[in-house]
């Protein structure tokens, strides 16, 4: 690495908002290139004992670490500091950012002060950059990108949102050439320079309003994927499709329609290339996961493959090998012909749609932190689909409210804990309650007890439901949330994690002690 700072960190020292996963990577490559660096949290109690573990392990690289208060209390920080460097959770409101703001002092994002250091040639010649971005479907459209370009020979890194840090993924040996760039609008809004070799917009529906403060910012921010030299657009989703891009930028498209010259779609059963030159590329049948939302993962990420000179016989072998992560569409128990699907990672309604929409009909397990988005498109889009729903979490009854509204026939359930530990589980009909069955408090945790009421309440639809005469049969027990997790869980991840558990827990039990 280079031990001269780029030109705008010539003074002064560099404030890293936050000391996670983004905030202690970006403090470790400032620190190793002898940029004086202070890192500012709210777990460090002091400049001396903050009694948090990254605390002493970046004090003894060289970082001071204070609380934020404390920072801010400083008068003259502002004074003393040349950039301020923050973490994806930090809002535009958040008060170090309005500090910093008011007294001229530049705000980045760990993405564009990684950008930024791969243009000065901290880490040799710039790299390719591919960008992912979309209200749902980054994960697996980023994923199947690093299959591709892996396939093409080349070696590749999915990073950024998706866990690892773009600046490690450009520290890392061997040395990636292609950066498969998964950014959430956060990190977007805080990387206003990136232009990315090509870029996606997946889609875009309402998330995060509470962070971006309203749903135009939040749609200006993925915006930013599209500033590079390739811009590719979801043309099924009206909001992507809608997002101008500059002149300098081609604009492809993709769609799970025949596509026109220009575009990359499915035509007779087959993701077709009709922009690049590619022609077929491999049958629908075979992309995993299955439906439409994979099919949809799958054309975005050929066409930014394609886009990069990718052959296209690598972008048939990436995304033929290409096998979804944990928590996408996952099958985690199949009981009497009934699949249990953990689709966890749907945080939004948006995302939790395209999770419905992967089967003909299912009872869902729905709730958590709906972050101020609507579910009313949700069930008056999916309601034929639903043969009954299980809410849980924070927001359950706004969920319960607008089944009643919008799908007042779906048979519906919610399941909490109360004040005495024990679990409530309280059944409705068009939204009005008629019967309330308490269980028992258990051993577990009151998240996971939650879940495994929801699970056994679920199933219990699914099989009332296959019993009714000339009734559709029910596909799935699906968890797809629509909402975030932390109201209950750690993450996303042990949200699924529980839903599983309580799933296999199923096998050889009688499912009218659900009634």
């Amino acid at each position: 690495m280079r031990r001269t700072p780029i030109v705008e960190l010539t003074v002064g020292e560099v404030v890293v908002g936050g000391a996670g996963v983004a905030g202690s990577s970006a403090a470790r490559h400032l620190l190793a290139a002898d940029v004086p660096v202070v890192v500012a949290d709210t777990r460090f109690a002091d400049a001396q004992d903050a009694g948090v573990p990254v605390a002493a392990e970046l004090r003894a690289a060289g970082a001071r670490c204070v609380g934020i208060d404390e920072l801010l209390a400083d008068p003259g920080w502002t004074d003393r500091t040349g950039l301020v460097v923050v973490s994806p959770g930090f809002a535009p409101t958040h008060q170090l950012v309005v500090a910093a703001a008011a007294a001229g002092v530049p705000v980045w994002g760990e993405v564009e002060l990684a950008w930024r250091i791969d243009r000065a040639g901290w880490f040799g010649t710039p790299r390719t950059w591919l960008v992912v971005t979309g209200t749902n479907g980054k994960t697996t459209t980023t994923s199947m990108l690093e299959s591709i370009v892996s396939a093409d020979g080349r070696v590749a890194a999915a990073c950024g949102n998706i866990g690892l840090p773009v600046l490690d993924a450009l520290a890392a040996e061997p040395r990636a050439e292609v950066l498969c760039a998964e950014l959430s609008s956060f990190q977007l809004h805080w990387a206003p320079s990136i232009v990315p070799d090509a870029g996606v917009v997946l889609n875009v529906a309402e998330d995060h309003l509470d962070w971006h403060g309203s749903f135009g910012a939040y749609r200006d921010a993925k915006a930013t994927a599209l500033h590079g030299r390739v811009g590719v657009v979801g043309l099924d989703d009206a909001v992507a499709s809608g997002i101008e891009t500059g002149t300098a930028t081609r604009r492809v498209g993709f769609t799970l329609a025949a596509p026109d010259a220009g575009q990359l779609g499915v035509d007779d059963g087959v993701l077709v290339d009709r922009a690049f030159g590619a022609g077929r590329l491999i049958p629908a049948a075979q992309v995993r996961p299955a439906g439409p939302s994979g099919c949809s993962d799958a054309l975005a990420a050929a066409a930014l493959a394609l886009a990069v000179g990718v052959a296209p016989l690598s972008v048939t072998a990436g995304l033929t090998d290409f096998t979804p992560a944990a928590h996408r569409g996952e099958v985690v128990e199949t009981i009497d012909g009934i699949d249990f699907v953990d689709d966890s990672k749907a945080t939004n309604p948006h995302a939790a749609r395209a999770a419905i929409a992967a089967h003909d009909r299912v009872v869902l397990i729905a709730g958590g932190l709906l972050k101020g988005a609507s579910v009313d498109d949700l069930f008056v889009e999916m309601r034929d689909r639903l043969a009954g729903a299980v809410a849980i979490g924070t927001d359950r009854d706004v969920i319960i409210d607008s089944i009643a509204r919008h799908a007042p026939d779906v048979p519906a359930v919610t399941v909490f804990t109360g004040d005495d530990g024990a679990v409530n589980v309280q059944r409705f009909v068009a939204g009005v309650p008629v019967a309330e069955n308490p269980g028992p408090a258990g051993a577990e945790s009151p998240a996971d007890l939650v879940m495994r009421h929801a699970v056994r309440q679920a199933w219990r639809l699914a099989v009332e439901a296959n019993s009714a005469p000339g009734s559709e049969p029910v596909e799935a027990v699906l968890l797809a949330p629509a909402a975030a997790s932390l109201d209950m869980f750690a993450g996303y991840g042990r949200r699924g994690d529980s839903f599983a558990v309580a799933a296999r827990g199923l096998r050889g039990t009688d499912v009218s002690a659900s009634r």
